[in-house]
């Protein structure tokens, strides 16, 4: 029976448990490590005193077909209204026969996205349009220094060698410098001049002013835009529970189909021998450590650690691994009776609230990157959705700064007085609770040895028993549904024999890959 090991209980490991379990013909044994007591990775979801928090705000949309299927098996789309719709006989789509999220958890709501920008006390679309709010909060002088700043980048273009430079093209100096320098630089802990294109490459891919523009016209005209950038969507999934309703539900489906899962399980030490095969890992549990042999290692463990903790290395590659650099995380959960934002849009929601999901904060009076309100992501995020709004206050941080060394009330402390300063609550008294979460590595950056990462890749891919999967394993920013697709590629080639990993390290490297792909030998549009 071949022995397969799998690290990592977020998003792509479960996925790649699950598909080989399910998938494969042969009797195997799947062993998942998971470092943490929880399913998810950063896609879990918190449970402090029933009201809930999405670590980092998680949309389930993809443009790839097997993505919604695996989805819809797991958790299907709502077939009748939410307790918020029913409240405010707010019309939604629904799915034929689909579950009714009053009568059972196990659903996926359909969520409409709302997202902003605060700046200067004003609240601007994300990502910005031109219309006449629009126009008038930025105020005539500025608009026309943003029109002129954006004809004089369509005609003198830069060499994309930079993120500040892959933004410009697109936006113009002025909006760059309004709306993602200072947001990007809080965000990374470095300049955007300072930071790989790749990045941008990635993540917002076709999206410029004259996607925007494209964008309103086909609304405009009542038209449907099938090219639409994941950024620019109106509608999205989102589990009743949060994010890490989905993988604790996988997770069980995992241990009924005969696969071990160990929580709280640090793998610290993988065995590779002289022909360049991994044998087997170690990890500690309770303080012991614990060898365990294997055929096969899907990782999604961060590629540092999973390098710095192999044998027989060859220096260069080590030291690029030791120096790829991450970005940390920390959350202040904060319930209060209300806010003092008032709801100027013709949304409306329970207690006339604010209608975003989220929002990104640009302003340099403070450090907080964005906040969420979970209210609007999900109605039974939140214990007491008429009474109380539940927000999260989100920092980007590094492991072991001001920030993250800070108590929990320390923490508290900072966050309620930076949600004075921006206008978010009137007064310390409207605070009833807070809580505090942190999240090590959640974002890969892309500066550093990051340059050299090819390098890392094709060493990694040289060892035959190993596939490297997911945001952290392959250190790239990758969204849910792209980290699943890359176990979706690494089971497909343990099941048929396949060597060549290139398919799954090319998951997400071009806009066109989930758009138009290979599936199981045909071509299939994913829109």
């Amino acid at each position: 029976m071949k022995n397969i090991l799998i690290i990592g209980a977020g998003p792509a490991g479960l996925t790649a448990a699950y598909e080989l379990l399910t998938q494969s013909e042969e009797e195997i044994q799947v062993t998942i490590f998971e470092e943490s007591d929880c399913f998810g990775g950063i896609s879990r979801t918190v449970n402090y005193k029933g009201n809930r928090m999405d670590m980092g705000g998680h949309r389930f949309f993809s443009k790839i077909p097997e993505v919604n299927e695996w989805w819809q098996k797991m958790l299907p789309a709502q077939g009748a209204p939410s307790i918020d719709d029913r409240l405010l006989d707010r019309t939604v789509s629904l799915e034929k026969d689909g579950p009714d999220p009053e009568k059972t958890d196990h659903v996926m709501l359909k969520r409409r996205r709302v997202s902003r920008i605060l700046f200067d006390d004003k609240f601007y679309d994300y990502l910005v349009t031109l219309k006449l709010d629009t126009l008038k909060n930025m105020g005539f002088i500025t608009t026309v220094q943003v029109g002129f700043s954006y004809l004089g980048a369509v005609l003198h273009k830069r060499p994309e060698d930079s993120l500040e430079n892959f933004y410009i093209n697109r936006f113009g100096r002025k909006l760059y410098s309004l709306f993602f320098e200072y947001y990007t630089e809080n965000l990374w802990g470095r300049h955007p001049r300072e930071i790989d294109a790749s990045w941008g490459k990635q993540r917002v891919k076709g999206l410029s002013i004259k996607a925007v523009l494209k964008d309103m016209a086909y609304k405009v005209f009542h038209k449907e835009n099938k090219e639409t950038e994941t950024s620019l969507i109106g509608e999205f999934k989102y589990p009743k529970l949060g994010p890490g309703e989905l993988w604790e539900i996988t997770a069980a489906k995992i241990q009924e189909a005969g696969g071990n899962i160990i929580k709280n399980a640090k793998v610290v030490k993988i065995h590779k021998n002289d022909k360049n095969i991994i044998t087997g890992l170690t990890y500690v549990k309770d303080g012991k450590k614990v060898e365990i042999n294997g055929d096969c290692v899907i990782s999604s463990m961060p590629v540092k650690d999973l390098v710095t903790g192999m044998d027989n290395v060859p220096a260069n590659e080590r030291r690029i691994a030791e120096g790829l650099p991450y970005r940390d995380y920390m959350t202040l959960g904060v319930l209060v009776s209300g806010l003092k934002l008032k709801n100027e849009t013709r949304l409306r929601t329970v207690g006339n609230i604010v209608p975003d999901c989220w929002v990104y904060v640009q302003d340099r009076r403070v450090k907080m990157g964005r906040f969420q309100i979970y209210n609007n992501w999900s109605p039974y995020m939140v214990r007491d959705l008429e009474h109380t709004v539940w927000l999260g206050l989100e920092y980007f941080v590094e492991e072991g700064d001001s920030l993250w060394n800070m108590t929990e009330k320390e923490f508290a402390d900072m966050g309620i007085s930076e949600m004075l300063e921006i206008g978010l609550i009137e007064s310390r008294e409207d605070v009833l609770d807070t809580h505090m979460e942190k999240v090590k590595k959640a974002y890969p950056a892309y500066f550093d040895t990051y340059e050299e990462i090819d390098t890392l890749i094709r060493y990694l891919s040289d060892i035959p028993n190993l596939y490297c999967v997911g945001r952290n394993g392959q250190h790239r920013y990758n969204n849910i549904d792209h980290s699943m697709v890359t176990s979706f590629e690494a089971v497909r080639n343990i099941l048929t024999g396949e060597k060549n990993k290139q398919n799954i390290w090319n998951v997400n490297t071009e806009q066109s890959y989930h758009e138009e792909r290979q599936v199981k030998g045909g071509t299939e549009n994913a829109d």
